[in-house]
């Protein structure tokens, strides 16, 4: 008999602990208040709230002149955010008045990320995009530039609201949650066991997403069972090698790995392709279609969970436009996205994207980032 999700959140840190350390919060997540779905897939209800972002001291008045933008992701180099890189180009040439820089780290590293924020505040922009690698470490570095009237836009992965004026969600934490478990639930069975790669313990949106899915999977599967969570730093390497040593460890009793990065997802189907696993072990995680094509065409992977980085980088600058213009503001309940048409406000000063997409062998060769 397995054994149940709840009992098992802390195991995968809290080896040799307690019995009573074992059923705190497993500690990969974040401590904030979860609101899972409900189990049959209706909508979650939506508390409404007031802004509760910043806003630029004594900022410019920057309405419909020309603008240069910075944009400061995790890391560069990766699928992921070279596509939203690419989205926040086509919305700055639709726009005409946006210049986009993209630069930052090579690796998704807090202090790096800081830096180069730091030294672009110094250099001088009229907005700051940004994606956290760390909620709190990044908020000084941010009211900073919100100080010295620079408009500060996060997305991807949020800071602490009061170091930023909005931030462009790309999926409620919650729906991202349900279809994760969902769609490992259908490939490994209810009482199937799983483990996670993720990033780092500390990085926002992982976190935010795990503590949902334990929520979630507490209340709608209460007998999958949740073996360990362990970190690969958004490293290639390390993420193969930390899913190559799941496999190795668990054996027979792993029946799924989740990837939480763009990084983890595909390295983990790679573990799985060598050692020879597929139909074994499933994978569902977090991607991008082109990097998940080859693992899809060969039913190694049958489900992967992801928004459209290209519209998330591209309703990025349309809300730092917005925000410069003075036309998204404190109450705002919408923001006009160009192709994307009206977005939703959500959560006090986050800006909905939309719902979690699933790509599968059926669909992913619509997509090409």
């Amino acid at each position: 008999m397995k054994k149940s999700l709840f009992t098992l959140l802390g195991l995968g840190v809290l080896l040799g602990s307690t019995s009573a350390m074992a059923q705190s919060a497993w500690d990969g997540g974040d401590d904030l208040p979860v609101n899972p779905l409900a189990c049959d897939g209706s909508a979650g209800a939506v508390e409404a709230k007031p802004y509760d972002g910043a806003q630029p001291s004594n900022a410019p008045d920057r309405s419909g002149k020309n603008i240069t933008l910075v944009d400061i992701p995790k890391l560069i180099g990766v699928g992921y955010f070279g596509a939203t890189t690419k989205g926040m180009q086509e919305a700055a040439k639709e726009l005409g008045n946006v210049e986009v820089t993209t630069d930052g780290p090579t690796k998704a590293n807090i202090d790096e990320q800081i830096t180069f924020i730091d030294n672009y505040i110094t250099r001088g922009v009229d907005g700051i995009l940004f994606a956290a690698n760390d909620t709190v470490a990044i908020a000084p570095v941010l009211k900073k530039a919100l100080e010295q009237g620079i408009n500060v836009i996060g997305y991807d992965s949020n800071s602490t609201p009061d170091s930023r004026e909005w931030f462009v969600n790309q999926a409620e934490f919650n729906g991202v949650a349900k279809s994760l478990i969902d769609n490992m639930a259908k490939e490994i069975g209810e009482d199937g066991s799983f483990a996670i790669v993720t990033s780092t313990f500390t990085t926002p949106n992982q976190a935010r997403w795990i503590a949902e899915m334990a929520a979630y999977a507490q209340a709608c599967y209460p007998n999958m069972e949740w073996l360990e969570t362990v970190e690969a730093q958004e490293d290639n390497i390390l993420s193969f090698n930390q899913a190559s040593t799941l496999i190795n460890k668990y054996g027979e009793d792993l029946d799924g790995i989740f990837g939480m990065t763009s990084i983890a997802t595909p390295a983990s189907a790679e573990a799985v392709t060598q050692a020879d696993m597929c139909g074994k072990v499933a994978v569902v995680g977090l991607a991008t279609p082109n990097a998940m094509r080859p693992y899809v065409k060969s039913d190694c992977v049958k489900s992967v969970v992801l928004w459209n980085p290209v519209d998330l980088g591209y309703a990025a600058v349309y809300a730092a436009r917005a925000a410069a213009d003075g036309d998204l503001k404190p109450g705002s309940t919408e923001l006009e996205a160009g192709k994307l048409g009206k977005l939703q406000v959500v959560n006090g000063s986050e800006i909905l994207l939309g719902a979690p997409f699933v790509f599968s062998k059926d669909n992913i060769d619509d997509f090409d980032f």
